[in-house]
């Protein structure tokens, strides 16, 4: 009896992990798949001549940029968004200009 539960809980353990990695893989797939769409949304808006507003702040972190605080632009946009980090770098380089 006691080898048999050792079998199921081994068993259970692999089929978490197959599972675990393969949500993982497709979490990644879509994340890229959401940055793709967001940097060809980017483009069009840049070549429409449209200006993203962004939320409330965003005066607040083009004051950082123009005192060169560009790390603390990033994390403040991070706090004012909820955005992570690459997506907050990436907006704020595009405020910088």
């Amino acid at each position: 009896m006691n080898s048999d539960l050792w079998t199921i809980i081994g068993a259970a353990a692999v089929v978490i992990v197959v599972l675990a990695s393969t949500m993982d893989a497709r979490h990644k797939t879509l994340e890229r798949r959401l940055r793709r769409m967001d940097r060809k949304l980017d483009l069009i808006m840049e070549h429409l001549g449209i200006e993203e507003t962004g939320p409330e702040g965003m005066a607040e972190i083009d004051a950082l940029l123009h005192k060169g605080k560009k790390i603390e632009a990033i994390k403040r946009y991070r706090e004012l968004t909820g955005a992570d980090l690459v997506e907050a770098k990436e907006a704020v380089e595009r405020r910088e200009g």
